[in-house]
């Protein structure tokens, strides 16, 4: 699927749309949490996905804020709206397709929110800074631009399993090949400089997990969707076969139900304030 010129490796069919829906089971709060809302806002959600995190702000700002979630997808918009509808929160934020370098925004809304923010977006695109330059130009002087992404640098695994740790680096790789960046995450504070924010918060947001945790199973579940969604282009991209891949994945399956099975990773979060 093509996303803002670059591509994003995961699709949008059912199955990656469920994964999606559990990552945002499982970092909702946390990216919440670092917004540090006050309520009345007026938010810009750029690749809202199917928007249960665009609602979740919506829900925190309440009546007096506004929340607009742009996303290229239409199957996602479509699935987003069903959701909201499902859990009687239609019409709670407002979904529009459009690109993240081509914001679907009318004339007298350019310069007028409050907060811009993107999540897992800016390492599928080959211009990060163009969307972060679009982002800033959205909101007010002093308006805060929001970046939530990762840096696939970053992921251990304990007790080490070197099949699976040959094919992360095998899927970041696959990011480079497509022209995107899988380590964007660091870049975060940079592009915020650079887009003509000035930089004011980062931190990480820690997501791991281990054994004995009643959220284990979804995080190794969320973190095999991942690989499970980019199989045909690392397959594509990579000297791996496909029975390599499978084999990989079912022994990480194996690895799970280990007493001692760890998994340590973290999203970069980084805030800035539009200058004059």
């Amino acid at each position: 699927m093509k996303t803002d010129g670059g591509e994003y490796i995961h699709g949008s069919d059912s199955r990656e749309q469920k994964r999606l829906s559990l990552l945002n089971d499982l970092l909702n709060d946390a990216s919440l949490e670092a917004m540090d809302l006050k309520g009345g806002e007026k938010i810009l959600d750029i690749g809202s996905g199917l928007g249960q995190f665009t609602r979740m702000m919506a829900r925190t700002v309440g009546t007096e804020g506004e929340v607009v979630g742009v996303e290229r997808d239409p199957r996602q918009i479509e699935e987003a709206i069903r959701q909201a509808k499902s859990d009687g929160e239609h019409g709670l934020a407002e979904f529009r397709r459009g690109d993240a370098v081509d914001i679907p925004l009318e004339k007298n809304e350019w310069g007028t929110f409050d907060v811009a923010h993107a999540r897992f977006l800016l390492e599928h695109v080959p211009d990060p800074l163009s969307v972060v330059r679009t982002m800033v130009r959205a909101v007010k002087v002093g308006g805060r631009v929001i970046l939530e992404d990762d840096d696939h640098d970053v992921m251990r695994i304990w007790p080490e399993l070197p099949v699976i740790e040959q094919l992360w680096r095998t899927y970041a790789d696959s990011f480079r090949k497509l022209g995107n960046d899988p380590f964007i995450g660091r870049r975060l504070v940079s592009l915020l400089h650079e887009a003509g924010a000035n930089p004011a918060r980062n931190q990480w947001l820690p997501f791991s997990s281990c054994a004995g945790n009643p959220l284990f199973d979804a995080f190794v579940e969320n973190f095999a969707g991942v690989l499970g969604g980019a199989r045909q282009t690392i397959l594509d991209t990579s000297s791996i076969t496909a029975s390599d891949f499978d084999k990989a994945i079912s022994d990480l399956k194996e690895w799970a139900r280990l007493p001692d099975a760890a998994l340590w990773y973290g999203t970069f979060w980084a805030e800035g304030v539009r200058r004059e």
